[in-house]
């Protein structure tokens, strides 16, 4: 079916499936789109896919980044299988899957003595032999598969359609299709190995003749031989027969020919490929020649060790992408619970005081305990926005905000904390700051948690002080908000780790994800954040993002909007 496969980018790995898809697909950042990549040089609405008199045709939606399919940016181009189609950074392989594909179900492994199978090998060759050999061509048909052979393009192609996959069934579906455009096949099917018992799966079958649902009957004694001693076969059901000599098998439909070869790959055999032809008699006794010979089976030898070691990387690949993922949720689990564990001694703490100060009817202890309640509380209620902003992608809501009562909003929100500490947030609004057009949510989020930041590296220190600017460059069209502390400050390899998710040095206090919210939220709109720091001169965090002026703003004019539509 059609399918779009990314092999590159934050999705990578993701398969979209278009069949069942009615009208154009569309391609884009936004949550509406059929296809949403998660990609901040992807536009909203990116580019879309239409099916056009039974061609699939992709064109750009006027994206700020263009589309490019194989390289070459292009507003609309017809697809073929294998095209690579490029938005933003990432990268899409297109694949429409032919109808005359099928997989397991319609092939049977029979024995040796069953009805209808009479054929027997007639050449065997191992991978050496197939890659060493000397090559003798005779008529016109050797001599093309001897120049295919030498030639790296049958290897280049089988590499380069196993490269663009991480799914196994799309990826022998290509290889299938490859075999077809090299062999004179009519149909043909591959088998893997289950690593533990041992049995063989069909995992792709594919027929040159689009409808053929006849099942194939393939010798139990042929596999078994292929996968023992780890030799391509070629076989015939009437070669070097007498009766075919003498004419008596004249009432014979065709000549059954095939090639069966073992899917060898850095360590073991993995499976098999097979192919068969059925020769009419006429055509085989008029030319005299079978379909299949030795150059056949060298090249598919070839084809086979290539696929059994994209086999092998796609399942290495996968196996350590699960492992990945284990060992990701298992530190996310060990540090929320570490970090959870001390919020809740903290409530256990603040509760016992609240406990003593009504059984003795103390308000003054009574009073101290709810603080230390409400400042735990505040910390839940800090960790569950955090985790929810980075779990999940959030779309940026641009309405026309006041910024400056935004971040007024944020310094009376932190004063009361920083009274209780010493320390002094100094915030001077700007005058004449136009309303501007971006998510107050998301900006609220990532300026509250750099100043909370700020506030917990100033702790303790002697005349602590953060201070907040706000102002705009016209000329970069660019918003920025510094936030400067006279802090500890960092060292440059601290430096280069902080916006690393759970790295904090905060140590029990923290949990290494404020920052990572912020550069992603600063990042969702277009913008980033930078930090400068040097160990016993504080920190200074500057956020930025698009500057877009409201309508209702003052006449001032705003430079071109560059960031994705």
């Amino acid at each position: 079916m059609p399918s779009l496969y990314v092999i590159q980018g934050r999705n990578r790995g993701a398969r979209f499936e278009l069949s069942a898809h009615e009208g154009a697909v569309s391609i884009g950042r936004e949550a509406g789109n059929f296809i949403q990549l998660d990609d901040h040089e992807v536009s909203r609405r990116h580019a879309e896919i239409r099916r056009v008199d039974g061609a699939f045709v992709v064109g750009d939606l006027e994206s700020s980044n263009g589309t490019y399919v194989n390289n070459r940016k292009v507003e609309r181009v017809e697809l073929t299988s294998g095209d690579q189609i490029q938005v933003g950074r990432t990268v899409m392989v297109w694949s429409r899957d032919s109808e005359d594909e099928r997989i397991a179900g319609q092939v049977d492994i029979v024995a040796t003595d069953s009805a209808g199978d009479g054929s027997r090998i007639v050449r065997a060759m191992r991978e050496d032999e197939g890659r060493d050999g000397p090559l003798t061509p005779d008529d016109t048909q050797d001599r093309w598969l001897a120049r295919a052979r030498s030639n790296v393009q049958v290897m280049y192609r089988t590499a380069l359609a196993a490269g663009r996959t991480l799914d196994i069934d799309e990826l022998l579906g290509r290889i299938l299709q490859l075999v077809f455009e090299w062999i004179e096949a009519d149909r043909g099917c591959i088998m893997l190995l289950d690593p533990e018992t041992r049995a063989l799966t069909t995992k792709a079958r594919r027929d040159r003749r689009v409808g053929d649902t006849t099942s194939m009957a393939i010798s139990r004694t042929i596999l078994d031989y292929v996968l023992e001693r780890r030799e391509g076969v070629l076989t015939s059901d009437a070669q070097d027969d007498d009766r075919f000599a003498s004419g008596n098998s004249v009432v014979r439909t065709g000549v059954r020919e095939a090639i069966c070869v073992p899917m060898q790959g850095r360590y073991d055999t993995v499976g098999v490929i097979y192919v068969d032809t059925t020769v009419p008699l006429g055509e085989s006794m008029e030319s005299g020649r079978r379909r299949f010979n030795d150059e056949h089976l060298k090249l598919m030898i070839a084809i086979g060790h290539q696929a059994a070691l994209a086999v092998e990387d796609t399942t290495y690949y996968s196996a350590m992408v699960q492992a990945e993922r284990l060992a990701a949720v298992g530190q996310t689990i060990a540090t929320l619970s570490h970090h959870i564990k001390n919020i809740l001694q903290g409530i256990k703490g603040g509760g016992y005081l609240v406990d003593m100060g009504l059984e003795n009817e103390d308000l003054g202890v009574l009073r101290k305990g709810w603080e230390i309640v409400g400042r735990n509380q505040a910390k839940i209620s800090s960790l569950v926005m955090d985790m929810l902003s980075f779990s999940k992608e959030r779309e940026p809501d641009p309405v026309p905000t006041d910024l400056v009562a935004l971040i007024t909003d944020i310094v009376e929100t932190v004063q009361q904390r920083a009274i209780d500490a010493a320390t002094t947030v100094r915030w001077t609004p700007p005058e004449g700051l136009p309303r501007l057009v971006f998510d107050p949510e998301g900006i609220a989020r990532a300026v509250l948690n750099v100043v909370s930041n700020a506030l917990d590296a100033v702790e303790d220190r002697p005349q602590a002080d953060v201070e907040i600017r706000a102002e705009l460059d016209p000329a970069a069209g660019l918003v920025r908000i510094v936030v400067a502390d006279n802090g500890e400050g960092m060292s440059p390899e601290t430096l280069a780790e902080i916006f690393n998710l759970f790295v904090s040095t905060k140590g029990s206090r923290g949990t290494g994800l404020g920052l990572t919210v912020s550069r992603k939220i600063l990042r969702e709109h277009g913008g980033d954040i930078r930090a400068e720091s040097r160990l016993g001169a504080g920190s200074t965090f500057t956020l930025e993002f698009p500057l877009k002026l409201a309508a209702d703003g003052p006449g001032m004019t705003a430079p071109p909007d560059g960031s994705p539509a």
